[in-house]
């Protein structure tokens, strides 16, 4: 038998796109940067959980394209439409759908690069896997397809703050070397919020600002570090050996456009310490439940959350579409010189901040929904 067709006899339907998250908490997002919309389905959700559409929209505005001069000029209201799922202002248990209608795409901008492979864009893979591409703004390789996460994050978020007291936090830590001073015991949202560049070092996020103005005239782009923190996370969530919290947190992480890094709690720099050094000692606490005098494990330890804060780090490369020439080929092989065109961002990362919190929060959610199912079991 011929190996294509031993393979086919494998998959009879022929490749498929991964585009569901979860087990419990469960989202599948779908869409295109310039199809009709974008959106999500959430399988999962318990049922009678207050929502407003309003708390979803707030997440989307923070995404948004188009919100200051460091973004994207493209201009989209991310207007958020809920078809099912939610009844007087309550969940109801069933799927809840939602979706995001694309309003200002222009394809047109794409017709001169439709032949050619974007350095470092998903072009020539996905043509590879697939044999076809949606050409025009990426496709489902967009960062707009965030949309979706970031939908289903906001509800998520909202259901760990009201089952756990559960706070998501996450900032623009550095761009390029510009490295910001932050107390993670006492940041919060609002001096997040109040930067342009998401950075709640004001110091670093002026010179953040002017780094990546700097970048956007001269039509190149920058990359950096966003960090985050969760509060007020319980002692329990996590599973080993292969769903280990801080696993499932590093493939939700790495699943985000432009990102090629994440380390949880000291991160590769715990190399440089001893065992002696680097272990986070147990000490008493007024309640009773183990502490720790540091937090080098970031959190979790054995791939379960200890009740510390979570604490990691994401490293998102610079934008890939530049306005600077570069050195490519077409689809016959041809070498050529590419000038993209297009609206793009000159830095990801102070519109990836509320990304990685809606992805934190989904992970939490789900981690949460999974430890439930063990609490009430009764002792064997």
């Amino acid at each position: 038998m011929a190996i294509s067709s031993y393979l086919e006899g494998l998959n009879p339907r022929g490749p498929t796109v991964s585009s569901r998250f979860g087990k419990v908490f469960q989202i599948t997002t779908f869409g295109e940067s310039h199809g009709g919309g974008v959106g999500v389905v959430i399988d999962g959700c318990p049922p009678r959980l207050a929502l407003d559409v309003a708390e979803i929209q707030a997440e989307l505005d923070r995404r948004r394209p188009g919100q200051s001069r460091l973004t994207t000029p493209r201009q989209e209201a991310d207007q958020a439409e809920i078809l099912s799922g939610l009844f007087e202002g309550r969940t109801i248990g069933s799927p809840i759908a939602l979706m995001v209608r694309n309003k200002d795409a222009r394809s047109s901008a794409y017709v001169d690069m439709k032949d050619l492979y974007r350095p470092s864009h998903a072009d020539y893979t996905t043509e590879a896997k697939y044999g076809i591409r949606a050409w025009a703004g990426g496709g489902r390789a967009s960062a707009r397809e965030t949309i979706g996460r970031v939908a289903a994050g906001a509800i998520a978020r909202k259901l760990l703050r009201e089952v756990a007291g559960i706070e998501i936090v996450a900032w623009v830590q550095r761009i390029q070397e510009i490295e910001a001073q932050v107390n993670l015991d006492s940041v919060h949202a609002d001096q997040v919020d109040e930067s342009l560049a998401r950075c709640p070092d004001p110091e670093a996020s002026e010179r953040m600002v002017e780094r990546i103005d700097e970048v956007r005239k001269a039509g190149d782009s920058v990359g950096g570090i966003i960090e985050c923190v969760a509060r007020h996370v319980p002692a329990g969530l996590g599973e080993p050996i292969f769903e280990k919290l801080d696993a499932d947190l590093a493939a939700a992480m790495l699943s985000l456009p432009a990102v090629k890094g994440f380390e949880v709690g000291s991160g590769f720099a715990g190399v440089e310490l001893r065992g002696s050094e680097h272990n986070d000692s147990f000490i008493p606490s007024e309640d009773g439940t183990p502490r720790t005098a540091t937090n080098r494990s970031g959190g979790i330890q054995g791939g379960i959350s200890n009740g510390e804060p979570l604490l990691f780090r994401v490293a998102f490369k610079p934008t890939a579409t530049v306005g600077v020439s570069q050195d490519t080929v077409d689809k016959n092989g041809e070498a050529v010189k590419l000038e993209a065109r297009g609206r793009h961002d000159p830095c990801v990362l102070p519109r990836a901040v509320p990304i990685v919190e809606a992805m934190t929060a989904l992970v939490l959610a789900d981690h949460w929904l999974r430890q439930r199912t063990v609490d009430v079991l009764p002792s064997l």
